[in-house]
């Protein structure tokens, strides 16, 4: 007979209060509240250490673990997720080479960024998608118009390549709301906006597996935003969409059927595993306010992507770095699918080798790291566990207050949503300039011999100001926590270049 043994059984149990005596002696006075909680931009504070009863109950907490929100999850399927990458598309016939090259080596999702929506047609399209296997890889389109033609074209490639209509899975990543926030008004009315969601979602019915709508939490991120600010916007942004079509007489299933998420992920690792937690926790509280019929409502459809608010000019390898943990923060946290965007994106446009480089940071956390293997990894770590608890309640408590400042649009409107973020930034870019906020080779131990070399897109890597005439709102800014540096060190550089004049 086996007998089990249980290897800790012979060590006494040690209580809170003896932790905490241990800790107060070694402090030798010292404050432990001053030396070890740490304040979080999010508003509360954490712990030094966790024990399992310090998870209190939680309202907004099931009694299992929150990835079993994921629509792919069972303890037997692990914790899968789609690699995908993304090709802008200004000739569809390189971009269909791209996309295959892609396929060929690792990737699962695509997103085709559409440069020209004047371009979207069925000849095009059967360029793009010809040497694709459509029922084994992801689809995603994103572009400014011609969103119900490209329903009907991806329609009629199917039936001309007699895939069932099941087959196709991805999305039309429209975003109305996302568009007005970041541009301060939409190129129709607002209404108008809605009521073309609303034929969308109808017309989309004939592609099950479609998403054709995205809510784009990850500006708020890119803004400065912190993990609650970002969820709780995200979910305002969700509430409005269910609210708009709902009263267009489109039922909440249907709704959350074509509806998807994409947060960014961003430097504070811990935090960034529990924002995601936090949102399969948040938005089976938030849809039964809806009354859905089906239990797949409950579910959560993610795509996440690396963020780049923290991403530098200046010694850009630290970008892998940072795009590496923004990774694998945002597996553990249980994303479906993941854009690792190229170390370089925000200087200039990425070449092979860098987009080859981003790639592989997947394939290693998949193929060598095996992170695909076990459901929710991050569960029993009281300390994670803790934090999505916290962020789950902060946003939710965010999340209340734009709804009873009149909701997603009117707080949008008034300017709610603006001054709660540019504060966030602000006192963001204070940390940044006193040292309590590191961009290590930027901020801390910067290479002061470091030359530019080779193409830099201003465009993309400073912010520009957005204008629009007869706005809805003010429009959020996205901008990065290095530019004010760079420009300064930019400046330097040219003042050294200009020859003195005893050289002239």
């Amino acid at each position: 007979m086996t007998i089990k043994k249980r290897l800790f059984d012979k060590f006494p149990p040690v209580s809170r209060e003896e932790w905490m005596e241990k800790i107060r002696s070694d402090l030798r006075g010292s404050d432990f509240e001053s030396k070890l909680v740490w304040q979080t931009r999010e508003g509360f504070d954490v712990m030094p250490f966790y024990r399992s009863e310090d998870l209190g109950g939680s309202k907004y907490r099931f009694n299992r673990s929150p990835l079993l929100n994921k629509a792919s999850a069972s303890p037997l399927a692990g914790n899968s997720w789609l690699v995908r990458q993304n090709i802008e598309v200004t000739d569809y016939s390189d971009a269909s080479f791209r996309a295959v090259y892609m396929l060929g080596r690792g990737v699962n999702s695509l997103g085709f960024i559409i440069k020209d929506p004047g371009s979207i047609n069925s000849a095009n399209f059967d360029t793009l998608l010809s040497n694709i296997c459509l029922s084994e890889t992801e689809l995603n389109f994103l572009s400014n118009g011609k969103a119900l033609e490209m329903v009907d074209i991806l329609a009629s490639h199917l039936l001309g390549r007699d895939y069932s209509s099941f087959a196709l899975k991805g999305a039309i990543e429209a975003d109305p709301l996302g568009r007005l926030m970041l541009n301060g008004t939409l190129c129709i009315p607002v209404e108008d906006g809605l009521d073309y969601l609303a034929s969308l979602i109808r017309k989309s019915s004939v592609l099950p597996n479609l998403k054709v709508l995205q809510i784009n939490g990850h500006a708020i991120l890119n803004c400065g935003g912190s993990a609650v600010e970002e969820l709780a916007i995200a979910m305002s942004m969700a509430c409005e969409y269910l609210s708009a079509m709902t009263d267009r007489g489109i039922d909440p299933d249907t709704v959350v059927s074509g509806m998807r998420f994409l947060f960014g992920t961003g430097s504070g690792y811990f935090m960034e595993i529990a924002k995601l937690r936090a949102a399969r926790i948040l938005w089976p509280v938030l849809i039964k306010g809806f009354k859905p019929s089906s239990d797949s409502s409950y579910n959560i459809i993610i795509n996440s992507v690396t963020g780049r608010f923290n991403k530098t000019l200046f010694d850009p390898w630290v970008n892998l770095l940072r795009t590496q943990t923004e990774a694998m923060s945002a597996i553990l946290g249980g994303t479906d699918s993941l854009v690792v965007e190229p170390f370089d994106q925000v200087i200039k446009e990425p070449d092979r080798f860098s987009e080859r480089l981003a790639r592989n940071q997947q394939t290693i956390l998949r193929e060598e790291a095996y992170f695909d293997k076990v459901a929710d990894p991050a569960a029993g770590s009281w300390y994670i566990e803790s934090l999505t608890e916290l962020i789950s309640e902060y946003s939710w408590k965010l999340f209340l207050e734009i709804e009873e400042n009149g909701g997603f649009l009117k707080s949008l409107k008034s300017g709610f949503i603006q001054k709660r973020l540019k504060a966030s930034a602000s006192k963001r870019k204070e940390n940044i300039a006193s040292g309590k906020e590191v961009l290590l080779g930027t901020s801390l131990y910067p290479d002061n011999n470091e030359k530019i070399t080779g193409e830099v897109m201003t465009d993309r890597l400073f912010s520009q100001e957005v204008t629009a005439e007869g706005p809805e709102n003010e429009p959020l800014r996205p901008f990065r926590a290095a530019e004010e540096l760079e420009k300064m060190r930019l400046k330097a550089m040219e003042t050294e270049m200009i020859p003195s004049t005893a050289e002239r």
